[in-house]
């Protein structure tokens, strides 16, 4: 397998064990076409909607993307176009940093097992069209860390119909 399918499948198993240990399930579309490679379904909200989803669009780098504050990531001018959208169903951007080398992305023993390093969020919706025809490059605060309580705290704001 490729670097870039190994990124990728790592990081729906990172996206997968997170959704799991939040007690969500999760679906991926047969194609990709709308830049969505994963949606989590949650079981019920404390908001008037129920089962609310969220879908994601996932990217995996090793790159040296971290700031002291955020990191910047360049994503495709169709996957900022199409995560800019009003959709029904909210989509984020969530970028999953690993270790440059291979063998240290996962660090296992008979007491754990440790996916290294971590992912972040953004939601892009509502932010400006872009004259750009390449890249558009995103900046997430490196507050913005993609974990149990905050994709709970997603699932239930969408609950309630919130925006992200």
């Amino acid at each position: 397998m490729y670097i870039n399918q190994r990124k990728e499948q790592f990081s729906v198993a990172y996206v997968r064990a997170i959704a799991a240990l939040a007690g969500y399930s999760f679906y991926k579309p047969e194609i990709d076409d709308d830049s969505v490679d994963l949606g989590i379904v949650g079981r019920d909200g404390t908001g008037p909607l129920s089962s609310p989803r969220l879908e994601l669009q996932l990217k995996c780098t090793s790159r040296d993307i971290l700031g002291s504050n955020s990191l910047k990531y360049p994503i495709t001018i169709k996957n900022y176009k199409d995560l800019i959208k009003n959709a029904f169903v909210p989509r984020i951007l969530i970028i999953v940093v690993v270790p440059d080398e291979l063998s240290e992305w996962i660090q296992q023993s008979e007491e754990e097992l440790c996916l290294r390093y971590c992912a972040y969020w953004i939601s892009l919706r509502g932010m400006p069209e872009t004259k750009n025809t390449n890249k558009v490059t995103i900046e997430i605060p490196r507050s913005n860390l993609f974990t149990v309580e905050a994709l709970q705290d997603i699932i239930e704001r969408i609950s309630f119909r919130g925006l992200l």
